[in-house]
């Protein structure tokens, strides 16, 4: 039996599931609602106040899907519950960010700067304080998504291992290298 799937999920006040015949899985909560189509090999009911997650034989693909499925649904039902939120920093000097509705603006100390045009589902937030590094905050109900826009957002300029300017996620560590130094004759 898979450790993850076998874990019943929880489910919060104000939360509705609705599992549909062809194994659609429809979650809404308070922040909104999210869908997940689910493999035919995979049942899910919803008992009480838990859902369950339950696969159908023991070959290894279904043993994996099962777990990635309640990982899937867990993560649809915090999101609407709680929502997720990613805070990243950039460091360097003049690097900053700004928002206007769904678009992003960065100078990465490029020539140019970098427009991005964000999802729908995402919400962006950029603080510029003086004294401290600019950050951009993601919020969003769907996990996966955000984590995607905030991948592509740090890659347009990652951490260098040297001075440790660039795009960084709060609180992310970057081992630094030793730089050049002088011989010793």
């Amino acid at each position: 039996m898979s450790r993850i799937g076998k874990l019943p999920i929880p489910i919060p006040g104000g939360v509705t599931i609705e599992v549909s015949p062809e194994n659609l899985v429809k979650v809404k909560g308070k922040l909104g609602e999210l869908y997940q189509q689910v493999d035919p090999k995979i049942t899910v009911k919803v008992e009480g106040t838990n859902l369950i997650v339950q696969r159908s034989s023991d070959e290894r693909d279904d043993r994996s899907k099962h777990g990635l499925y309640r990982s899937l649904l867990s993560n649809m039902v915090k999101g609407v519950s709680e929502g997720y939120t990613i805070t990243q920093e950039l460091i360097g000097v003049g690097y900053k960010a700004t928002a206007k509705d769904q678009l992003l603006e960065l100078s990465l100390g490029y020539s140019h700067n970098i427009a991005m045009e964000l999802p729908a589902e995402i919400k962006v937030e950029t603080t510029a304080e003086r004294g401290r590094n600019n950050t951009i905050i993601l919020k969003s109900i769907d996990k996966q998504l955000i984590g995607q826009v905030a991948a592509k957002i740090r890659s347009l300029r990652k951490p260098e291992p040297y001075k440790g300017k660039g795009i960084r996620f709060l609180g992310e560590e970057i081992k630094k290298k030793a730089g050049k130094s002088a011989s010793s004759q």
